[in-house]
């Protein structure tokens, strides 16, 4: 997928971008969960200026079920053997992924787009806190990884860098958007399951 080009050094790229930092942070509050971003990057120290959650009214985003194709990246197969796999990590390890693709951003920088989503979502639980999101921007050509509280010491910000980096981007840059998506939520629900102890006598399938 072809990209824009920007001028050097400034933290736009022109192809698939990802930050250093990629967790978003799930935080409980009186009245539900509240997701606020991690930490500002560099080139978007206007971020914390960005509107109400209107875009992702604007975009139109239910959530449906444990995959949310809003941007039609991925095949009905597809859908449903994901889906399948997501549910099937809640049932046994506890934590509640959705994989979302978004056919626009509405003019906001991913991460507010995604803090705005999951508090919408209410994901993970608020003992927990175990919520995460992979979500996608074709569009834009923005990925991100928002990490609940509950699982950052499973997936530490390094570790998200890593998968998106080794695992997500190039087979996004090969223009596979399906093989890349269902690439890094792979790797995500390997990583939470490799740590999620099983209850007492339950057997890995």
């Amino acid at each position: 997928m072809p990209g824009h080009a920007g001028p050097a050094g400034t933290a736009q790229r022109s192809d698939w971008a990802y930050r250093a930092r990629a967790t978003l942070r799930l935080a409980a509050i009186a009245a539900g969960l509240a997701l606020t971003a991690a930490c500002r990057q560099g080139g978007y120290g206007s971020e914390a200026q960005s509107p109400p959650p209107v875009a992702v009214q604007q975009a139109a985003l239910a959530l449906t079920g444990r995959v949310v194709d809003a941007a039609h990246v991925l095949d009905a197969q597809t859908v449903t053997a994901l889906t399948a796999r997501l549910e099937q990590l809640e049932r046994e390890s506890g934590p509640q992924f959705v994989v979302a693709t978004t056919p626009s951003l509405g003019g906001r920088e991913i991460e507010a787009y995604a803090t705005d989503l999951a508090n919408t979502w209410r994901l993970g639980d608020a003992k927990r806190n175990g919520g995460l999101l992979l979500l996608v921007a074709p569009n834009e050509r923005r990925v991100r990884i928002g990490v609940g509280f509950g699982l950052e010491d499973t997936l530490p910000d390094e570790l998200c860098a890593r998968i998106i980096a080794e695992r997500i981007l190039p087979l996004y840059r090969k223009g596979d958007l399906q093989g890349g998506t269902v690439a890094g939520a792979d790797a995500l629900i390997a990583e939470l399951t490799a740590h999620s102890p099983r209850p007492a006598g339950k057997t890995g399938s």
